[in-house]
């Protein structure tokens, strides 16, 4: 057995190592500075408790991207020298954040052994490179992301940190061969375990959906299926649950071999950076020759977000909780015996409020960020969320998942075409999507988001509008002078939520104009990306009326959008006559 010492490091804080609701973003150069990994590690070790560090178990891995590599060997050697008794690693270092989530729930060690932790190393749908993105993240031991009291803890250690420890003459271990390696340190022995990436999480979605079923639908030769992983690590997935297990073609996976710079695209799961499931789906500006496939999905970099289409047709994300929810007790085994209660992230449409309110379940609105459903689901109080970000989950573990999504949606279809496979015609995503606004009315969504604007300009921007909350009358006028075919604004405010688990309240979530006919603009400034502000605007039609849910959505959105545009004064304080992404 290899031995290896402990050795104390003198280092000093560095600045900016303040984790958000997704963790620590920022660019590889950064990163790569001297100590800045390191700093936050130990920061992160400091800020547990002692049990769930020494003799502890926890999971090092992620999506792939640039980097990941080095930064595994780096925390392992961390985790050996902070007391550490074993570190699990997926394979060549890839496990998607959903799979990190359940291998912590779920999976236990030859020894018996349980984690009680994990390092996701991930920028989520951020672009990867050496000049591009990098993050890393905790998740706790119910398998969501750290709580903000532990956050907080970490920023604060960052701020005086004078040391870390490492076990420098560790050698690096193998992550590309499946083993286990033991070494011996001043608390003993101390293990590595690279595992299969998949199994645990293949094994998990077996138990929660009737693969048999959507066999069936996938072997028809009337359905056709298409799934894009944007090079990210939903590849490390694909074949083995669309194609081994379900029988889909190989020739149906695109972009499917995890990569580190993604193939150097972007890794986010939009009608803009998904270009070609787009163009396959039938969707793009340039007529596709060929007859676009029944089904097609596509993830992000971390496979934690998902998008869904139909044959020419693009299903919000707000739409698509919706209809899940709405058909989740008939479709999907795990939820047979019904839903606990649903929850969407306050800038999602209220498609799912809706459901929750005809279906008569309990229903939460709660901040963006994704602990906030873990709180929720630990209470026993959700089944499943939804975030407009592309976020779908349930409470099989405690982060969003974007491959579980897509399984939901081919349970959904399976069951709805149980007779038609054989004779008759096939019901598709289009016609699930237009009875649902049929049943429950239509919530004509978009999202405008304005990428990398000076963060000052956008902070002056965000608090001109709180000042003009004060007066509703003068907004309404202002409103009125722009399109007089509006409702009128009968509230405004910032969002603020207390959390019915824990008492904690999250204040200044978004600003919100809350509209007489059901209409709600929302700003927020977004923390995801790794460079600037980010405005994202939200602008929401809800329409009852059966004769108007027909409409093209930006359509049926225009006069709003203008409102949103003239209101907020948006090109006057960002300098931006146009949005980087609509979705």
């Amino acid at each position: 057995m290899v031995m290896f010492n402990v050795t104390r490091k003198e280092t000093a804080p560095i600045d900016g190592q303040k984790p958000g609701t997704s963790g620590l973003r920022k660019k590889v150069k950064v990163f790569t500075r001297p100590n800045y990994l390191h700093n936050f590690v130990q920061s992160t070790f400091n800020a547990l408790s002692a049990e769930k560090v020494r003799g502890a178990t926890l999971v090092v891995s992620g999506d792939g991207r640039y980097y990941s590599k080095d930064a595994i060997q780096i925390i392992t050697k961390m985790a050996a020298a902070n007391g550490v008794r074993r570190v699990w690693i997926g394979q060549n270092g890839l496990l998607s954040t959903p799979a990190v989530s359940a291998v912590i729930r779920e999976r236990v060690g030859s020894d018996g052994s349980k984690a009680t932790g994990a390092f996701i190393l991930t920028a989520s749908h951020n672009p990867g490179g050496p000049s591009e993105d990098f993050g890393i993240k905790y998740n706790m031991d119910n398998g969501g992301p750290a709580p903000e009291g532990i956050t907080d803890k970490i920023y604060e250690n960052t701020k005086t940190i004078k040391e870390y420890s490492i076990a420098e003459d560790l050698p690096d271990v193998d992550i590309s061969a499946v083993g286990v390696t033991s070494f011996g340190g001043p608390e003993g022995q101390f293990d590595v375990e690279v595992f299969d990436s998949a199994s645990d999480y293949v094994k998990l979605m077996k138990s929660i959906f009737d693969f048999e079923l959507i066999r069936k639908l996938l072997s028809s030769p009337k359905f056709t299926f298409c799934y894009d992983a944007l090079h990210g690590v939903a590849g490390a997935y694909a074949k083995r649950i669309f194609v081994e297990e379900l029988g889909a073609q190989e020739s149906s996976l695109l972009n499917c071999t995890p990569k580190e710079d993604f193939g150097g695209g972007h890794p986010d799961p939009n009608l803009t950076y998904a270009k070609e499931l787009v163009a396959r789906m039938g969707l793009s500006k340039s007529n596709t020759q060929d007859e676009p496939p029944e089904f097609g999905a596509a993830a992000d970099g971390d496979a934690d977000r998902n998008m869904i289409l139909g044959k020419r047709f693009f299903v919000t994300p707000s739409d698509s909780v919706a209809i899940i929810a709405a058909n989740a007790v008939e479709s999907i085994p795990y939820f047979s015996a019904g839903l606990k209660g649903v929850a969407r992230s306050m800038p999602t449409s209220a498609a799912l409020d809706v459901v929750a309110k005809n279906l008569n379940l309990k229903f939460f609105e709660v901040p963006t960020g994704w602990k906030f459903f873990g709180n929720l689901m630990d209470a026993g109080l959700c089944s499943i969320c939804g975030e407009e970000s592309f976020g779908t989950g349930s409470d099989h573990i405690r982060e969003k998942d974007g491959i579980w999504a897509v399984l939901a949606w081919l349970s959904i279809l399976a069951h709805k075409n149980k007779e038609n496979l054989d004779g008759g015609k096939l019901v598709t995503v289009e016609d699930i999507v237009r009875k649902h606004w049929a049943t429950y009315g239509r919530h004509y969504y978009t999202r405008y988001d304005y990428e990398n604007v000076d963060a000052g300009a956008a902070k002056e921007l965000m608090a001109n509008l709180v000042k003009m909350q004060s007066s509703l009358p003068e907004v309404n006028d202002i409103v009125k002078g722009i399109r007089s075919d509006v409702s009128k604004v009968v509230n405004a405010d910032e969002f603020e939520y207390k959390d019915p688990v824990d008492g904690s309240i999250s204040k200044h979530q978004g600003i919100r104009y809350l509209f007489e006919d059901g209409s709600r603009l929302v700003f927020r400034l977004s923390g995801t990306g790794s460079e600037g502000a980010t405005i994202r605007l939200y602008i929401e039609q809800y329409e009852k009326d059966p004769s108007k849910i027909g409409r093209d959505s930006q359509e049926a959105l225009a006069p709003l959008v203008e409102v949103a545009l003239k209101l907020s004064k948006m090109e006057q304080f960002t300098g931006r006559s146009a949005p980087t992404v609509i979705t």
